[in-house]
């Protein structure tokens, strides 16, 4: 058990009240007790308790009745409860009004310290992952939402666990599945917080250049040096370097960073200086490493150093019962962002979003929430509002027709007549689309057009 907890024992008997101060006080844990439920939840409802053991057949006010006001009034509150009248019934329904787990009548000291310092690390867990989501959400606005679905849960606990930790954090994904989210996630739980997060777009900086943009260079190093620049790693001293798209650099680079890994130190271009840098480094790709490192243009030592913790986002397709969560929380931020007020998302629209494979993750789902809010006449979005910008409402099926056609439908030929009438250039296309250039290659891909 980490620290002392606050107890609070409800029970009919003075034995039992007794015994359970004496087994969990030795824990250094702080124990009040009741003799009925009206007692207990006076007392409850007059301080904050960690825990509470709770009798489910006690005169007067029921446990069950106690258990469900205590519910209401702290819905996070850890409850066991306790019963010499064990049966599976009571079980199942003090479990449905929230009960954390059932423990009968007789119990050993043992066997009830188990389960409440069981009980205790969950409680912990949960205050934990509440105040990262508390925190996070006033770093960086109402943009984080990582989904209720069990694979996300997963990534949440993982950020909970290496953020404090100096550990390298290698993460992957599809683009648009949150990556850097993820990452920021992650300093800001570390003792860096407080220091430089830095990006680095390892597929944005021309090759010639990046050597100089992560390690800065000196006045006179090559043409256009005009004078010396301190690089992101400097940048970063004391705080985080986040290196977006890893699997672009060149093997040349990548023997670089090895020794900003390995010794801590970084040389300028031009320059036989050793400076010393202490940065932590969370790299992200959307690329299979280990596919890169069996065909040679990875370094599979560097590779080795940067997964010290992996972390692997699932695309919002693998993942569909986040979306609706998703489409929701992007409703609300755009309808404050844009001074909209649109109420819901309709039952069929949201049934279309869900079945859609969404190729840009929740990237895409957040650009289509935030189209639909602003051209919507209604005050709810329906299956006709999910149409890109660029298609008119007049060409655009109505929500209720037979032959309504499937976003993806709309997708491919709004992105087929757009990529014709620019002669098939990538970049215009793209910006035109409103979507980066990688979205756009996997989108041709997908729907068959050269």
């Amino acid at each position: 058990m980490n620290g002392a907890a606050n107890i609070l024992v409800i029970d009919d008997e003075e034995s039992m009240r007794d015994s359970c101060r004496q087994a969990l006080s030795k824990g250094g844990n702080k124990v009040e007790v009741a003799e009925d439920g009206s007692k207990g939840l006076s007392i409850f409802e007059k301080e904050s308790f960690d825990l509470v053991i709770l009798d489910l057949k006690m005169p007067g006010l029921s446990g069950m009745e106690v258990l469900q006001k205590m519910k209401e009034r702290d819905p996070e509150i850890v409850v066991i409860v306790i019963t010499g009248y064990a049966t599976v019934e009571s079980a199942v329904e003090a479990m449905k009004l929230g009960a954390y787990d059932f423990i009968p009548k007789p119990f050993t000291p043992e066997s009830l310290r188990l389960i409440v310092n069981r009980a205790l690390q969950k409680r912990r867990l949960s205050l934990e992952n509440i105040l990262l989501r508390a925190e996070l959400k006033d770093r960086f606005g109402e943009t984080v939402v990582v989904g209720t679905s069990r694979s996300m849960q997963k990534v949440e606990e993982l950020v909970r666990q290496v953020g404090p930790t100096d550990s390298t954090v290698l993460i992957s994904g599809e683009t648009g599945t949150g990556k850097e989210l993820v990452a920021r996630a992650i300093h800001a739980q570390s003792d860096r917080r407080d220091k430089p997060f830095v990006v680095v777009d390892c597929g944005g900086l021309v090759e010639n250049l990046f050597e100089s943009e992560l390690f800065g260079h000196v006045k006179g190093s090559f043409t256009g040096a005009t004078e010396t620049k301190y690089g992101r790693f400097e940048a970063a001293n004391g705080g985080t370097v986040f290196l977006d798209e890893i699997g672009n650099i060149s093997t040349s680079i990548q023997a670089k960073l090895l020794r900003v890994l390995q010794e801590k130190e970084i040389t300028r271009v031009g320059s036989s200086q050793v400076i010393k840098v202490d940065v932590r480094i969370i790299a992200a790709t959307n690329k299979d490493l280990l596919e890169c490192v069996k065909a040679e243009t990875f370094r599979e030592d560097l590779f080795y150093r940067l997964s010290v913790v992996p972390i692997v986002l699932p695309a919002l397709r693998e993942r569909r019962e986040d979306i609706p969560v998703l489409a929701n929380h992007f409703l609300k931020k755009y309808n404050k962002k844009r001074e909209k007020s649109v109420k819901a998302i309709s039952e069929e629209a949201m049934q279309v979003l869900t079945e859609y494979d969404w190729l840009g993750n929740v990237r895409e789902l957040e650009n289509v929430i935030e189209r639909a809010v602003v051209l919507t006449k209604g005050g709810v979005i329906e299956a006709g509002d999910l149409w890109y910008y660029e298609l008119s409402r007049e060409e655009a099926p109505s929500s209720d027709s037979d032959e309504a056609k499937a976003l993806a439908d709309v997708e491919r030929e709004h992105i087929e007549r757009t990529f014709r009438k620019l002669d098939g250039r990538i970049g215009e296309t793209a910006e035109a689309l409103g979507i980066n250039r990688k979205t756009l290659r996997l989108k041709l891909k997908k729907y068959g057009i050269d």
